[in-house]
């Protein structure tokens, strides 16, 4: 099966203006542009025939040409990351199996969550959509709990049923948990929804044709328009093996990125 990854970036972020091109610096002090360090996460998976950038903003062309990315360029009226992919699909023609979404703002995606995602869709082979999850502990989820508290948009949870499919993704932190008390490591009932996506071409084509529905709308979140036209998700579980991941969001974000960076020992 024929994989690409497209790595969606716009340079007019709501909530961080400019993001993909913020300097970000690693252990040794280099200082790479987030767009930058996700290509280079997405070199680091396996399996993978092709990785692109798509892109609506000739800033952002420019800085992933410089350091050897490929890049398609795609409309400003993409409205995320998914109709970004799928516009670029149809420009390169077709061709792949399976195509990952892999956001411009996830730098410190490990590369075994695009590997499994990849392997989830290739065992689920009626599966549309997949994307990966992954259960906090308690020392993340009273992370989440702070930031909503703080008025702060941080990480995306997800629910699903037994088989795996998603029932509700939201910025809120669901399941509902209050009152309940974990240990820094004890595993929780509430799982991180990584902003990883896999799909088949037929689900990408079908995306792009559908109007916003209203709970994406109020959470803005791109795959809730699959569940508002009852597509399927696939929930994928994937595991940090120690590792720590976190997404940039807002302008805070990044000191807490470049600490990990450091951290994993990334130049």
């Amino acid at each position: 099966m024929r994989v690409l990854i497209v790595i969606p970036a716009r340079y007019a972020s709501v909530r961080y203006p400019g993001k993909a091109l913020v300097p970000l610096r690693g252990a040794k002090g280099q200082a790479k542009s987030l767009i930058q360090r996700s290509w280079d996460a997405a070199q680091a998976v396996q399996g993978v025939d092709r990785v692109i950038v798509a892109t609506d903003d000739d800033r952002i062309r420019a800085e992933a040409e410089g350091f050897g990315a490929e890049v398609v360029m795609t409309s400003s009226t993409c409205k995320n990351g998914t109709e970004r992919c799928a516009e670029a699909l149809d420009a390169l023609g077709g061709g792949y199996d399976i195509v990952v979404n892999l956001q411009g703002d996830a730098p410190l995606t490990p590369p075994w969550f695009v590997e499994d995602l990849i392997a989830g869709m290739k065992a689920h082979p009626t599966a549309e959509v997949a994307t990966p999850v992954l259960r906090c502990n308690g020392r993340a989820l009273a992370g989440f709990l702070d930031d909503r508290r703080a008025g702060r948009v941080g990480a995306t949870t997800a629910v699903f049923g037994a088989e795996g499919k998603a029932l509700f993704f939201s910025k809120e932190v669901i399941p509902y948990t209050t009152g309940n008390d974990w240990g820094d490591h004890d595993p929780t009932p509430v799982f991180h929804h990584v902003g990883v996506y896999a799909y088949r071409p037929s689900a990408l084509a079908a995306y792009a044709r559908w109007a916003p529905g209203p709970l994406e709308q109020l959470e803005g979140l791109e795959q809730l328009r699959f569940l508002e036209r009852d597509r399927p998700v696939q929930c994928i579980e994937v595991y940090a093996r120690g590792q720590q991941f976190w997404e940039l969001n807002n302008p805070e974000d990044v000191t807490r990125i470049e600490s990990i960076l450091n951290d994993l020992g990334v130049a």
